[in-house]
């Protein structure tokens, strides 16, 4: 057993009862078959093939982090951190403290009918049926960061769109670290979008203060009834001090649709898992990444989308830029199952290393057990188009703002797939100003709440 995964089973062991005393009892229930779960593991590391360089899972979990199991207040400036200034976009807004829901007065005031957006716990109280139709059932605890995450979430987010509702206004879900010691925070995100619902929901991740390491273990499950569109739209600035594994599972029903777009802009190490089950017929999957990384930065982005049912559409585009010494990965796949038929599938990977101590690995797979289907995938690593390069700076552009403009105009595609126009537009300034050296970030916005 790895010495990661040991010292947070003896964690969880030493402390149950006060884990279960600060939690709810749907989350509650599912606690000890996760320690057995990671027991089981015996630790996080996973072997990638020769030549493929995964992020260790192992070593991100390794640090001795502490962890709020008594859920003490650990106030953050919650006013440098809010709306990451996406102007004439109107949200609801919930702050997440590192591991704590922070409810604002707009989301509380503004709400509207047959939307439900809360604190996880909470809802476990108050609606337990509801939350246990669907917590725990789309993330695979037999996956070691999942069963560590089980073990540990004491509260987290609960967004419930009700039959035929349909949400005008996007849910802004801002997550906070902030402490003075190193910190790991076990958060947890749920949403349930009924027959014919639609929700877009924004997440942004900040760290406050450079004074202490941070590790971010989320898990967000995501359920897209017959006919329910979901859109996850999900941008992280923090700090070199913060390590972040998120996992994203997601189930859809017959003629949903989900619309994903990631965007990795500053971190320290960064893995994105993102799993997929497409269960019903004539269903569309989107799923965008983009990825800016820079002096030691390590972004790492796995997908797997797995058709079950007749007539389903997706598409992957995952875009990285590197340079310094910064490093990339990505590994993803598309599988058609037996039976699927008329499925149309398609991923691309494409990336630029802008400089020679940037490095990427990239492993784009397909598994088709079918015929009658339409499916691709693709893989490019590459440096700046020189001619371009050339041609700039004769008609006067310095060679740094040409190298700006052709990194910028890379990831427009990624960028125009969101639907939401405000926050496509302040995403554009957000990567110009990124690629210019500075950051545009919630820090940088006045505060409504």
């Amino acid at each position: 057993m790895s010495k990661a995964s040991e010292q947070y089973l003896e964690l969880y062991r030493a402390h149950r009862d006060a884990i279960d005393a600060h939690g709810a009892p749907a989350m509650n229930a599912l606690r000890q078959g996760a320690a057995e779960a990671l027991r089981r593991a015996g630790g996080f590391q996973e072997k990638g093939d020769e030549g493929y360089e995964k992020t260790s899972v192992d070593g991100m979990f390794a640090p001795d982090y502490g962890v709020n199991i008594n859920r003490v207040d650990m106030p953050a400036d919650v006013s440098a951190s809010f709306r990451c200034g996406v102007p004439n976009l109107s949200t609801l807004l919930a702050v997440v403290v590192n591991d704590r829901f922070v409810p604002s007065s707009t989301l509380l005031k503004n709400i509207p009918e047959g939307l439900t957006v809360c604190s996880l716990a909470q809802a476990c109280r108050e609606m337990p049926d509801l939350v246990m139709k669907y917590y725990g059932q789309a993330a695979d605890i037999s996956d070691p960061s999942v069963a560590l995450n089980t073990m540990f979430a004491q509260d987290g987010v609960f967004i419930h769109v009700g039959k035929g509702v349909r949400s005008e206004r996007a849910v802004q879900l801002v997550d906070i670290f902030s402490s003075s010691t190193p910190l790991m925070a076990a958060r947890r995100v749920l949403v349930a979008a009924e027959e014919n619902s639609h929700v877009a929901i924004l997440k942004c991740d900040h760290t406050q203060g450079d004074e202490a390491r941070c590790m971010s273990s989320e898990v967000v499950e995501i359920f897209a009834a017959r006919g329910a569109r979901v859109e996850w739209y999900d941008i992280e600035e923090s700090n070199a001090s913060t390590s972040r594994r998120h996992q994203l599972f997601a189930r859809q029903a017959e003629g949903s649709e989900l619309h994903i777009c990631g965007a990795t802009l500053t971190n320290g190490t960064t893995r994105n898992d993102f799993r997929i089950d497409v269960d019903g017929e004539h269903a569309v999957t989107g799923l965008g990444a983009m990825a800016i990384g820079s002096g030691d930065q390590h972004i790492d982005n796995s997908s797997v989308i797995r058709h079950a049912a007749d007539r389903g559409r997706s598409n992957q585009l995952l875009k990285y830029v590197l340079d310094d010494c910064a490093t990339g990965a990505f590994e993803g796949s598309i599988e058609v199952c037996h039976g699927a038929r008329f499925v149309e599938a398609y991923q691309s990977n494409r990336n630029i290393l802008a400089s020679k101590g940037a490095r990427m690995h990239t492993k784009p797979q397909l598994l088709i057990y079918n015929d009658d289907v339409k499916c691709s995938h693709g893989a490019t690593t590459g440096q700046l188009d020189q001619n371009a390069l050339f041609y700039m700076r004769t008609r006067g552009i310095p060679e740094d703002e040409a190298r700006r403009m052709l990194m910028q105009a890379f990831m427009v595609d990624v960028i125009d797939s969101i639907t939401l126009e405000p926050l496509r537009d302040r995403l554009r300034h957000m990567v110009d100003r990124r690629f210019a050296g500075e950051t545009a970030g919630c820090r940088d916005c006045k505060s409504s709440c």
